[in-house]
């Protein structure tokens, strides 16, 4: 053990195992999907920051774990941005400095029972504070929330419903903490032990009193994914593509198509010969289709993501543009401080446009959908939003074609699991290129996960529900909580502070004599 301690006394392998720990839970997420790993998949990193000699020491160790963290769930990015992804790594990196000063405070030495237990609360209520900071759009949103990992995992997606994927990752990281306390610190395992049984108790409280889904009825969707089309006139064929597999579902009473992200290359108004292709398909299988359109808009400025409802009759009107763009890959962050990284990598060369708001469409049949696109579906609050507007189904239209051959695509179509559970909703995952998926309203999957090498049309019998999950209903409660602990933590911290300033007494000073020996008297 001295030996190991004096190889971390270096910095350099200190901040290389610090990367390295921070890196473990890229395996709980697809392609490995080692979901169980995720509860202790933080306990090397934890440790060594607990270790750290200084708090300053330990603030490098949350970076550069940080860091490792980042890089790792987001490597598949690197063929596209080359080395702007180690940028992006180690700026989103730096928001895990303070949470590795907090591990530090709870679990340095030998902490007390009162502090162990403390740490099981306020350092999971750190990590999800990180989580809210790293989920804004314009920091490349909610990608790889540590909760994510469970998106298999049936009690795991009860919780969901009750307090999303934010609950998620407060009690993985909770489960961590208890898993450190309970190795390293003999006097805290009672509350190490304490924290353990209460994750099992608020699952097991969840599985028995959340409210289950109401099933109501069922729909039959379509997804439609024709797989890579590259080369020279790839928009006019792959249209073909998918009308001749659209082509198939007629007779097979379906309720509902959906094309994938990007699936139509041109906008309709411009070209009248595509809609009336699709008005035909339309009639052709009974149902109406939804289309991703990706091109400049010719009723206004700039180029537009926007799903668009085609009936028996036409274009119904019901349109959705892309609000959440993805950063470097839909516009460029601040482009004239940035604009460098398409010199570098497969950056946006034009910043596509914004929507303003979202849309919940009537698709006949009873069928009231809420289309999101692309990694909208990361964002727990666009489903939530829509499904307490209305939408009896969520869909997203997505196409992850760049990374064909990463864990991209699996982990992509792994989110819809936690945005059906969250809302009690079911969501269909439609892609150009797979993985195309469809999951219940409680989070469970419908037929077949569409691989990265299909090119096919299918049905799946899709559930409905009814009734609210309470996480729609009270939206991102563990957050608001997690940040109540951290301000209640910071004025105790104060309030502390200040009463071992007045107990300390002011240091006694004795006069200074005079050569006579006298004290000195002032002005003297």
């Amino acid at each position: 053990m001295k030996t190991f301690g004096h190889w971390l006394s270096s910095p350099w392998r200190r901040s290389f195992l610090a990367a390295l720990a921070g890196a473990l839970p890229m395996v709980t997420f697809p392609g490995p999907s080692l979901w169980w790993f995720a509860y202790v998949a933080l306990v090397p990193w934890l440790l060594l920051v607990r270790s750290a000699p200084t708090g300053k020491r330990a603030a490098y160790d949350g970076w550069l774990g940080g860091f490792g963290f980042m890089l790792a769930v987001h490597h598949w990015l690197l063929p596209s941005l080359h080395v702007f992804t180690f940028v992006i790594a180690a700026l989103l990196g730096a928001l895990w400095a303070p949470w590795g000063v907090l591990v530090r405070r709870f679990l340095a030495g030998a902490p007390s029972p009162g502090r162990s237990a403390a740490a099981l609360v306020v350092l999971p209520s750190g990590w999800l504070a990180v989580e809210l900071v790293r989920s804004w759009q314009g920091l490349g949103g909610p990608w790889g929330m540590l909760g994510a990992g469970q998106w298999q995992v049936g009690p795991a997606l009860r919780l969901a419903s009750v307090g999303g994927v934010w609950l998620l990752s407060f009690l993985v990281v909770a489960l961590n903490v208890a898993v450190v306390l309970l190795v390293t610190v003999r006097a805290a395992r009672a509350a190490a032990v304490a924290g353990l049984l209460a994750v099992a108790v608020v699952a097991s409280a969840a599985w028995v009193w959340s409210p289950r889904p109401h099933l109501d009825g069922r729909v039959r969707i379509a997804v439609v994914q024709p797989g890579v089309v590259d080369g020279a006139r790839s928009a006019e064929r792959r249209f073909a593509l998918e009308e001749r597999l659209t082509h198939r579902l007629a007779g097979q009473r379906v309720d509902l198509v959906v094309w994938g992200e990007s699936s139509v290359g041109f906008d309709l108004a411009d070209r009248p010969d595509l809609a009336r292709r699709l008005t035909a398909l339309s009639r052709e299988t009974g149902a109406d289709l939804l289309v991703n359109v990706d091109a400049r808009r010719s009723d206004r400025p700039g180029i537009y993501k926007s799903s668009v409802l085609v009936g028996p009759d036409g274009p119904t009107g019901d349109r959705y543009d892309k609000m959440r763009l993805v950063p470097f890959g839909e516009y460029i962050p601040a482009r004239s401080v940035l604009g460098w990284a398409t010199s570098v990598g497969k950056a946006a060369g034009e910043d596509r446009r914004q929507g303003t708001r979202q849309v919940v469409m009537d698709a006949g049949h009873g069928v009231r959908v809420g289309p999101m696109v692309c990694f909208e579906s990361a964002f727990p609050d666009m489903s939530r939003h829509l499904a307490r507007d209305g939408a009896r189904v969520l869909l997203a239209q997505s196409s992850t074609s760049t990374f064909q051959h990463s864990w991209a695509p699996a982990q992509h179509a792994s989110l819809a699991a936690l945005r059906a559970a969250e809302t009690g909703r079911p969501m269909v995952h439609a892609t150009l290129t797979g993985v195309s998926a469809v999951y219940g309203p409680g989070g469970e999957r419908v037929g077949p996960w569409l691989g990265t090498r299909a090119s096919t049309a299918q049905v799946f019998d899709v559930p409905l529900a009814a009734g609210t999950t309470p996480y729609v209903r009270f939206g991102d409660w563990p957050v608001y909580g997690a940040l109540l602990v951290l301000a209640a933590g910071s004025a105790t911290g104060g309030v502390r502070t200040v009463r071992l300033r007045r107990r300390t007494p002011e240091p006694h000073v004795r006069p200074a004599r005079t050569v006579r020996g006298s004290p000195a008297r002032p002005g003297r």
